[in-house]
């Protein structure tokens, strides 16, 4: 698809569940617009995820508009193949006005009013913008990385794709999020000798008396809490994920189990020098607090089923499998271990810096409301938190699409005639 004007009421800038979710429900307004996708669309589901992925929630949170899930297993977990065909499906239901292969070089926010959109097929301007370009940029990896061994393969967890891939040898996965989890589970599960440095995440169950706690925590109404209501919008946007599976139907990840099976467990990366990793003293703590963390969630499930007379199954306590010994060292001889790769699983960093308009905090990321920035017509969506849990995950995007469509439509307004003849 090709440029059949320079100026469009809308320009939705992403072409992901986000980008097509907008441009669905402007479609669905008659508003006239235009997706602009650097690569190709769902290009993070095709090519950012590793061989083995699947989702973590179960199949019944996917929704996009008009587009709920449609296959036979609403409670197991799609793997990417499935999950890229849904979406395919979505985008052929309705032909989006999308262009692929297109770079947005910047965003200017015109002193008279709209937006000019530099690509690399020359400009474009817009009444209105919506950025669908999440918030996952560049990859964390930490400045001592850089003296690692040049013989040790180094990867962030967008490009981790299987076991296979890596060179020969123990694998250093770095990070306890979702992917650095899944990932190093990955690895024990193909027969491979992994070192994993535990960071503070928290961890869940997978399943508590007789459901997948996400059914129990959705019914609690967990998922549509406003970010408002939590304790500030910054320290709820900066908590890592809890780990979990829906890998073989789901299960729990415990790492104290792994432990057990063989997994070498450290605490958090401190350093790197002179071809040893330096670790934090800090396992035992961060093992506890992920348990107690799961406790806390299970506790809030069993005073919802105590309040709401629910006739449900009980279950002990978690007791815990392994402990770290009080003499653990702190060191890895990176040689003497065989480690061959490194895998940063630490998180990613925005990048919003090719966007000149008065819509960010002091730390350049988006300040607003719901998505509604304080420069007028510009919007952004798919960010973590952006109103609730699901903001940033399939579950709500629809939801969220929605109400900034609302706002566009009713901030329409047409160009005036000079700043028309300004730009052509």
């Amino acid at each position: 698809m090709t440029f059949a004007k320079r100026h469009y009421p809308v320009i939705v800038v992403g072409g992901g569940q986000a980008g097509l979710s907008t441009s669905y429900l402007l479609r669905q307004r008659d508003i006239d617009h235009l997706v602009l996708e650097k690569e190709q669309a769902f290009h993070a589901w095709k090519e950012q995820r590793w061989d083995s992925f699947c989702l973590v929630t179960p199949n019944w949170q996917c929704r996009l508009p008009d587009h709920p899930y449609d296959g036979d297993d609403p409670h197991g977990f799609m793997v990417k193949e499935d999950i890229v065909a849904w979406m395919e499906r979505f985008r052929a239901a309705f032909d989006p006005p999308l262009i692929e292969g297109i770079t947005v070089r910047a965003v200017r926010a015109l002193p008279v009013g709209g937006y000019r959109l530099d690509t690399d097929r020359g400009p474009l301007t817009a009444d209105q913008v919506v950025m669908a370009v999440s918030s996952y940029h560049r990859p964390k990896v930490p400045g001592y990385a850089r003296r690692l061994p040049a013989r040790i393969k180094q990867v962030d967890a967008s490009a981790y794709r299987n076991p296979e891939a890596l060179p020969e040898g123990a694998v250093l996965v770095v990070g306890t999020g979702q992917s650095g989890c899944q990932i190093a589970e990955d690895l024990h599960l193909a027969g491979r000798r992994v070192h994993l440095a535990v960071g503070p995440a928290p961890r869940v169950s997978r399943f508590y008396r007789g459901r997948d706690v996400v059914d129990w925590l959705d019914d609690m109404g967990h998922y549509r809490i406003p970010v408002q209501d939590h304790l500030t919008e910054e320290q709820v946007r900066a908590k890592a994920n809890h780990y979990v599976t829906g890998r073989d139907g789901g299960r729990d990840i415990d790492l104290r189990r792994f432990a057990l099976e063989g997994m070498r467990l450290h605490g958090r990366l401190e350093t790197v020098e002179a071809g040893q990793a330096r670790f934090g003293d800090d396992l035992g703590k961060n093992l506890d607090q992920a348990d107690a963390t799961n406790a806390r969630i299970k506790n809030s499930i069993d005073d919802y089923i105590a309040r709401e007379g629910i006739d449900a199954p009980t279950e002990p306590p978690y007791e815990p499998v392994w402990e770290p010994p009080r003499d653990l060292d702190r060191e890895l001889d990176l040689e003497a271990e065989g480690i061959a790769a490194v895998i940063w699983c630490i998180g990613y960093a925005p990048d919003f810096s090719w966007i000149d308009a008065p819509a960010f905090d002091a730390t350049g990321y988006p300040k607003h409301r719901r998505g509604v920035t304080a420069s007028p017509g510009l919007y952004f969506l798919g960010l973590p938190w952006l109103h609730t849990w699901g903001s940033g995950r399939i579950y709500a995007i629809a939801e969220d699409a929605e109400y900034l469509v609302n706002r566009i439509e009713a901030a329409r307004l047409p160009l005036r005639e000079q700043y028309l003849a300004g730009i052509a």
